[in-house]
């Protein structure tokens, strides 16, 4: 019984659209290999407030076909896992935390108030189309008085036991007050970008801290609370060895996740590692050296805001070599912006939809369909399969719960290419256009 192929192409002109193929008597190009590897549990996007105010120029129609593109399960992308800010990110409308009452160490005055004005809606919408969705979540920078200097953007945390301690339980009081608005976390990811030292509220933390903090303070402050909710080795952003060499420093694994994972008591609480941006030099080692951990990559690289296709075939890679590397998830960042996606300071971004507040006009960027070409129909559950051939640099391929094979693939040229693919007894033979994304499905 001959298998059934559909295919599914993207081009700067053309998105989305039919990729035929035929039988072909040549020598494939691409096969499969004997070797299986991860399992995938899903991909998602980031609850940031600016995404929630550019959805607020939508009509009720134009809004459901969001967030149903986005979240619903026989949706465009099918989100399974989202993150959210603890506090505010750099794409919050204004930087805030959940305490600013200077040593207020017993976290009397904690609220999340401020979150029902956007993340709580933003999230809680999402949940009606995926009441299954998982989320994670992370700090930019602790409260203002736990640091130095005193500020949301630049520096460390003071590192005294009170402070540690009192930090702690603000982790804890987040995931409880979350709960009682009816929303689970169920990660928590300790420092968005730990080496980031930034204009953007930012805390910049070393591997002896994060060992140390969470081996002594966190970890132990979710046994004594009963926290389900996971501790994650998150957000690293390892970076550039280039830059490493000009600073004669080292931030790579063997500072953060190798130092962090090699002492039992820190490694005992940690279920899973965070990569971001250049934490893609460190993925690989990590994997090998823990594989039995679970992997994220956990912020989608975010480009200048002119949402370009050529930005989008460097995304792709990232995809590429993110999956060839190991990770059990892709996150995307901002899943939508007003034109530009500026920040409130002054970086300006992609996203994967804009919307115009001048019409109220949606567009879909190109890096909508990077994830639609893998989140369309690689289904939480899936095995990533191994790849041989000629175009196994450019290919991801998975095998679905219901044993259907799903290979993404690019071609960057600016001409035509002939991917020949073996499966089973056969090739099959698919014309991969110019600068085209391509999803190949096959059920048994």
């Amino acid at each position: 019984m001959s298998p059934s192929v559909q295919g599914f192409y993207s081009t700067p002109d053309n998105k989305w659209k039919a990729l035929s193929h035929s039988s072909v008597e040549i020598s494939p190009n691409l096969r499969l290999t004997d070797e299986s590897h991860q399992i995938v549990e899903g991909f998602g996007g980031c609850f940031n407030e600016l995404g929630y105010i550019a959805l607020a120029h939508l009509n009720e129609e134009q809004r459901k076909q969001v967030f149903h593109s986005l979240f619903h399960p026989e949706g465009e992308h099918k989100f399974t896992i989202c993150r959210l800010p603890i506090g505010a990110s750099d794409y919050a409308e204004q930087w805030y935390s959940h305490n600013e009452v200077d040593g207020d160490t017993a976290m009397e005055h904690f609220s999340i108030e401020r979150d029902f004005k956007y993340l709580i809606p933003y999230i809680k919408e999402a949940l009606t189309y995926n009441p299954d969705l998982k989320l994670f979540a992370s700090p930019w920078s602790p409260p203002t008085w736990m640091k130095t200097p005193k500020a949301y953007n630049y520096g460390t945390l003071r590192w005294e036991k009170d402070i540690l301690e009192a930090y702690a339980l603000y982790f804890v009081k987040f995931v409880q007050a979350y709960q009682e608005a009816g929303i689970t976390i169920h990660q928590i990811h300790v420092q968005n970008e730990v080496i980031a030292d930034q204009k953007f509220p930012s805390c910049k933390w070393t591997g002896e801290e994060l060992r140390e903090f969470i081996a002594d303070y966190l970890g132990p402050a979710f046994e004594r609370h009963e926290l389900d909710t996971e501790i994650w080795l998150g957000t690293i952003n390892a970076p550039d060895p280039w830059e490493e060499l000009i600073k004669k420093e080292s931030n790579d694994f063997d500072e953060y996740a190798g130092l962090v994972l090699s002492d039992p008591k820190a490694y005992s609480y940690i279920k899973g590692v965070g990569y971001q941006w250049a934490g893609k030099n460190a993925i690989q080692r990590t994997v090998a050296s823990y594989p039995e951990l679970r992997y994220m990559q956990t912020e989608n690289e975010c480009g200048d805001g002119n949402n370009t296709w050529l930005y989008a075939k460097y995304v792709y890679n990232l995809y590429q070599h993110y999956f060839t590397n190991g990770v059990n998830a892709y996150i995307y960042w901002n899943m939508l912006l007003e034109p530009k996606g500026r920040s409130t300071w002054g970086w300006e971004q992609n996203s994967m939809i804009t919307v115009d507040p001048a019409d109220a006009s949606v567009t879909l960027n190109p890096e909508y369909y990077v994830m639609k070409h893998f989140a369309y129909a690689v289904a939480p559950g899936a095995r990533r399969e191994g790849l041989a051939g000629a175009w196994s640099g450019k290919a991801v391929a998975f095998r679905n719960p219901d044993e259907s094979l799903v290979i993404v693939i690019n071609n960057p040229y600016q001409e035509s290419r002939d991917l020949n693919l073996a499966y089973g007894q056969q090739t099959l033979g698919f014309e991969l256009v110019p600068e085209s994304f391509n999803t190949i499905i096959i059920s048994p």
